[in-house]
């Protein structure tokens, strides 16, 4: 088994990573709040722990990864209502409308860019019960109280014997300025306090009963149930943005010291945000962009769309833990990178093998799992497989060898590396083939022309929506249309 080290947010240091149970992994990233569509900076952090998942099940552990369903919303800025309430009254349906129809869209996202599922995707209105539970023993262990129908977490309480901030070193006097202001806020003891149960006002769709009041569970409590209930109460990985790591994360660990009297996580994972064109890419400013709006390129920013597997590997070109910026140049490069790696596999098939081989692959392909080894390191790991590129063309050109074992060594490290750890997936088509797709889209236009010179035009707009659905966008300009993939 290769020896990994992971950067610890815990810690704040890399450290070799050994896992609870030889063999097994217990994984637990924070997923998403199903009120809108998923944009591309949820996608990312997503993406990384997919690539996570991926490298584990590569070099042969057994990953139990659970990855959760926010479906009773995080409150909103006025505290009044919760996110998947308030696009419920928008859109004038039933909030678990709003949940089935952006569940959906989470998944058809993922689907495109070639996501793993999860071993188990549970949702917070499937775990109310184990909240309650999880609330009444918080109660019990004296770390909760409860006022007017709400419970609220005792921090002060809890602070007395554990560190609250151990995760993100704050403490807990700083909460103080940190802290939302919830209605019902002079109820507690303290401002710091964070609510377990919310007694719900008569205008609150998301309900439902409890020992203390109707009403609905708190914004941390979802994932410190469902992660300690399928992973047990200690287990190795707990995943999400750098944005969860306070309060949300902090509050994880705190519920569950409370409820189990030990830290439920060995190892910390966070990533990084995505940037649009230089600035922090956010819902609520706008400054956002669609997954699906890149590769049907509909986006204002693009020139062309770009397959789903070209915006993965344009992700997977920096590491996890750093800021990513999208641009539009960005993704033209990285496309031109991407095509270069198929090409070089396309390649790779055709190569004659030798007798003997120039080229040491044993070294290089420990430089590969080295790089993954290291903090799941994807950037230094592409440097390497651009290496293996340039080994295929070199011996293509007949200035390198490589003998049958070599050559079978390559080759599986390149597929291994490509499609199974980064998750990408060969687009190139040989001559023949994409002669054969140009060929029907050249008569599809065609019979699109003849339908706007006839004023068909709802068999017009069809087949530029059914183009585009499979990915394929037409460009009408005064030269006629064109066609990008």
């Amino acid at each position: 088994m290769q020896k990994i080290k992971i950067y610890n947010t815990l810690t704040g240091k890399k450290e070799l990573f050994k896992p609870l149970k030889k063999g097994f992994i217990g994984m637990y990233v924070c997923g998403p709040t199903v009120y809108s569509n998923v944009h591309l900076g949820n996608v990312r952090t997503f993406m990384s722990f997919d690539m996570i998942y991926r490298y584990f099940l590569h070099i042969g552990y057994k990953v139990r990864y659970v990855r959760n369903i926010t479906d009773a919303g995080h409150l909103t800025d006025d505290n009044t209502e919760d996110k998947i309430s308030t696009k419920a009254k928008v859109e004038k349906l039933e909030p678990m409308e709003i949940v089935q129809k952006y569940t959906i869209d989470f998944h058809e996202v993922l689907k495109q860019y070639n996501f793993l599922p999860p071993s188990i995707e549970p949702t917070a209105t499937g775990h109310i019960l184990e909240q309650i539970e999880a609330i009444q023993t918080i109660i019990d262990n004296g770390m909760a109280y409860v006022v007017n129908g709400s419970v609220y977490f005792d921090l002060l309480k809890y602070s007395e014997k554990e560190n609250y901030g151990i995760l993100s070193k704050r403490i807990i006097e700083d909460t103080i300025e940190n802290t939302r202001e919830l209605d019902g806020q002079s109820d507690k003891k303290n401002p710091q306090d964070f609510a377990l149960w919310k007694r719900a006002e008569p205008a609150h769709i998301q309900r439902w009963n409890s020992p203390w009041s109707i009403g609905f569970p708190g914004w941390h409590l979802e994932c410190t149930v469902m992660s300690t209930k399928y992973l047990g109460d200690q287990f190795d990985i707990h995943g999400g943005g750098m944005d969860l790591k306070f309060p949300h994360h902090e509050c994880e660990i705190a519920q569950a010291q409370a409820c189990n009297h030990k830290a439920p996580v060995n190892y910390w994972i966070h990533t990084n945000m995505l940037n649009l064109n230089g600035k922090k890419m956010s819902k609520s400013t706008g400054n956002s962009i669609l997954p699906s709006e890149i590769y049907t390129g509909t986006n204002p920013i693009l020139t062309k769309a770009f397959s789903p597997s070209v915006t993965r590997f344009f992700i997977m070109q920096a590491h996890y833990s750093s800021v990513l910026d999208v641009s539009n140049g960005a993704l033209l490069a990285a496309e031109k990178g991407h095509q270069r790696l198929m090409e070089a596999l396309n390649t790779l098939d055709k190569l004659k093998v030798s007798k003997t081989s120039t080229i040491l692959i044993s070294d290089w392909k420990q430089k590969c799992y080295n790089a993954m080894n290291d903090d799941f390191n994807t950037p230094v790991l592409i440097a390497h497989l651009f290496e293996g590129v340039k080994f295929i063309n070199l011996v293509k050109e007949n200035k390198e060898s490589l003998n049958q074992i070599d050559f079978n060594a390559l080759k599986t490290t390149m597929h291994d590396f490509i499609f199974d750890v980064l998750g990408l997936i060969n687009i190139t088509n040989d001559t023949k083939n994409s002669a054969k797709l140009t060929g029907v889209i050249e008569l599809l236009i065609n019979i699109r022309n003849e339908a706007k010179a006839t004023k068909n035009y709802a068999l017009s707009d069809e087949i530029r929506d059914k183009l585009l659905a499979k990915g394929i966008q037409l460009k009408d300009s005064r030269k006629g249309t064109t066609f990008s993939l």
